[in-house]
């Protein structure tokens, strides 16, 4: 990138301004004995070509929309059209999350994002006793194809994007959306949108878990074969680094752990037959977005630049778009505190800010009140009209990777991507991510363990919290779940269970069972089950059956 004669006249320059410099600080100490991001990655007091000396620009930058992606998907990102603007909602029943929908639709939010109550992410129907005082507590109860058409009604599935946030049971909820289209009127291969259905990172930091490893991987490949085949716009996979670092990591674990899943699940595709080209262009990946400005722009550049070098040498894919990491961001929710809530307003702000800057594909904006309950429809506007500010008023979406060449952020962006690597050969060493579990959830817990150790000493500063306190009333107009959700659904349920047609149902169950025991791909017997009015419960409890349950280790 510079000449030598060049780096050797700023290597010059660069020590006698280093001779200033500590001059000047045995007059006037530094604010704090050392800077560092929250990787640990040293923070100079300034950075020069020198940094980037080795930085080579065709090979680790590159033009947007051309290998190595470091510079975004898109030959124009933004230009082109700005990132979709989703709001993460679902609460009570499906009738209720409808109507939050259609709001969020009014106001120009340009797609949907679905949240799912307890009992719906782990398999029960909400009149299990199992699912007692959760139903419809953190998400929208889903329990048959019934509650789903409600929560879509008259909301046109060729017209939106949905994101469902759903794991263990992905493919079933898949299913009851593509049966939804169908009533429609909307074929398979108009549907557009994504499934989380990351199970390896629900086994290292989140727990909604239902069967062991092997059997939520078939589900997972059983998923990319059908939609390769039948739904080819449907992104089949959102691997999470979101909820990584929710749980503690820092940002360069997110991005080795989040990785690593990703690999392992490309290798079981290929494993199970499937060429990577046919599946990879649908795989997309989810991010958190902390409060380290500058390190989470880093981040989310080195990610695309890792998986592009990962899929082209180490899976040999050849279709562009099977090295794109396409993303989508969520602001952090770990970061949001009870005290002085509309704090939070500016702590997503500056999130969003970094997701935009680091070239997010889709992005959700948390809302002020969530450290203390589910959003109200006030602060989900808030929380929106941010996202709008940043993409029609700052001016910063008017060009492409704007802090490309920044010593700093290229400089980050190496060490985030060279860290990174040797996380992910240490998970390799270990077996890959399925056998590297337990590894990483100590990291994430020692990690988390610092974190909190930084606030309790001072070390790190959160604003309200330990320092800039002030004594405040408890917020008024918090969103309330109404307790009556789980009689609800239950006398739904009901109702489903007498009028529909009971034997095919259970012709149909054992239909799946059978299929379970075998190879044969799940998907087309979910959505014949969930057209009949199957529920969820019933479904997920016929391979409970057959695949048994993960029981979790405990790391200390």
């Amino acid at each position: 990138m510079f000449e030598k004669e060049t780096l050797e006249k700023i290597n010059v320059n660069k020590q006698k301004f280093n001779e200033k410099l500590s001059k000047l600080k045995e007059k006037r100490p530094e604010r704090q004995p050392e800077f560092v991001t929250d990787s640990g990655i040293e923070i100079n007091t300034v950075y020069t070509p020198e940094d980037i000396a080795q930085l080579d620009y065709d090979n680790d930058l590159g033009f947007p929309g051309g290998y190595p992606f470091t510079r975004g998907v898109q030959p124009n990102m933004y230009r082109g059209r700005l990132w979709t603007m989703r709001q993460y909602a679902g609460f009570g029943t499906a009738e209720e999350t409808n109507k939050r929908f259609r709001y969020l639709l009014e106001q120009g939010q340009t797609g949907l994002s679905v949240a799912f109550d307890l009992p719906t992410q782990i398999g029960y129907d909400s009149d299990d006793p199992l699912s007692m005082g959760e139903v419809g507590k953190v998400g929208v109860a889903i329990d048959s194809l019934l509650d789903m058409e409600t929560l879509f009604d008259q909301i046109p599935l060729d017209k939106v994007s949905t994101s469902m946030t759903i794991n263990s049971p992905a493919a079933i909820l898949l299913a009851m959306y593509i049966a939804v289209a169908e009533k429609q009127g909307v074929k398979q291969e108009q549907l557009k949108g994504t499934i989380q259905n990351d199970i390896i990172k629900e086994y290292i930091a989140r727990g909604t878990y239902i069967f062991p490893p092997e059997h939520s991987m078939r589900l997972i490949t059983d998923v990319f074969a059908y939609c390769a085949k039948y739904v080819p716009n449907w992104n089949t996979i959102s691997i999470s680094g979101y909820h990584i670092r929710e749980a503690g990591s820092t940002a360069v674990q997110e991005v080795a752990f989040t990785l690593a899943d990703g690999i392992a699940y490309v290798q079981a595709a290929i494993d199970a037959g499937l060429d990577v080209d046919a599946f990879a262009p649908r795989l997309s990946f989810f991010f958190n977005a902390h409060l380290n400005f500058f390190e989470e722009i880093a981040k989310f550049r080195a990610a695309r630049r890792l998986w592009a070098k990962i899929m082209k040498e180490r899976f040999g894919a050849k279709d562009p778009r099977s090295m794109m990491l396409r993303f989508h961001t969520q602001t952090a929710g770990c970061t949001l505190t009870a005290q002085q809530p509309d704090v939070n307003i500016m702590r997503v702000a500056f999130q969003a800010l970094s997701a935009v800057l680091g070239g997010t594909q889709s992005l959700h904006t948390n809302s002020r009140d969530e450290a203390l309950a589910l959003p109200s429809e006030s602060s989900v506007l808030i929380a929106l009209r941010t996202q709008q500010v940043i993409g029609y008023e700052i001016g910063v979406a008017d060009t492409v990777d704007p802090l490309a060449g920044s010593y700093f952020v290229e400089k980050l962006t190496d060490e985030i991507e060279r860290m990174a690597l040797e996380y992910i050969k240490k998970i390799d060493d270990l077996g890959g991510a399925p056998k590297a579990i337990n590894f990483m959830q100590r990291e994430i817990q020692n990690s988390a363990y610092k974190y909190q150790q930084d606030i309790e000493s001072g070390k790190k500063i959160v604003i309200g919290v330990n320092k800039f306190q002030l004594k405040t009333e408890r917020p008024k107009d918090l969103l309330k779940v109404d307790p009556e959700v789980g009689k609800r659904q239950e006398a739904k349920l009901a109702k489903l269970r007498a009028e529909r047609d009971n034997e095919k149902v259970q012709k149909i169950l054992q239909q799946i069972k059978e299929a379970a025991a075998t190879d044969d791909n799940l998907m087309p017997y979910f959505i014949e089950a969930v057209k009949n009015y199957a529920t969820l419960g019933e479904i997920c409890g016929v391979l409970r059956g057959v695949f048994g349950e993960y029981q979790q280790q405990i790391v200390f």
